[in-house]
């Protein structure tokens, strides 16, 4: 996750909060005017139109007042989905022994792409095991994680 999408997620969560639903965490995709800032909110019951609404209308208060984003974007609230994004080191020491699919910002041996068995965390890393062969992937290098669901 990126700086800047830190720092909308600290100023947006407190809102989110205030509805009673989670704020999983949050993406910033430039891409001029359309560009998406798209947040993944979550229940232990689930997430229904309503849930989206309520938090579309007080994220939107917020980003009113502080206007962050300078640019023209749209805004998406969104339940996370079978392939559950995955944002922060918590996330994933929930899906040990799930398969995950990992994008990381620097290439680690000339790859930045693994889909595999996230079979532990170590401190800061995640062992991710792909074709037998296990990785340590730095959670500050994950450029954008995913649970993959199981059907």
């Amino acid at each position: 996750m990126s700086n800047f999408e830190q720092k909308l997620t600290e100023m947006l969560r407190p809102a989110v909060d205030m509805t009673g639903l989670e704020l999983l965490g949050l993406e910033f995709i430039s891409a001029g005017n359309n560009s998406v800032l798209r947040l993944y909110i979550d229940h232990e019951n689930g997430i229904d139109v309503d849930n989206c609404a309520e938090v579309s209308r007080q994220v939107s208060a917020i980003l009113d007042v502080e206007d962050p984003i300078s640019s023209e974007y749209n805004l998406e609230v969104s339940s996370p989905g079978v392939d559950r994004p995955l944002f922060t080191k918590a996330h994933y020491e929930q899906v040990i022994g799930e398969t995950v699919e990992v994008k990381l910002g620097m290439p680690l041996n000339g790859r930045r792409k693994f889909k595999g068995i996230l079979e532990a965390i170590e401190g800061d890393n995640l062992i991710v095991v792909v074709d037998g062969q296990d990785y340590e992937l730095p959670v500050s290098n994950i450029d954008k994680g995913n649970l993959i669901a199981k059907f």
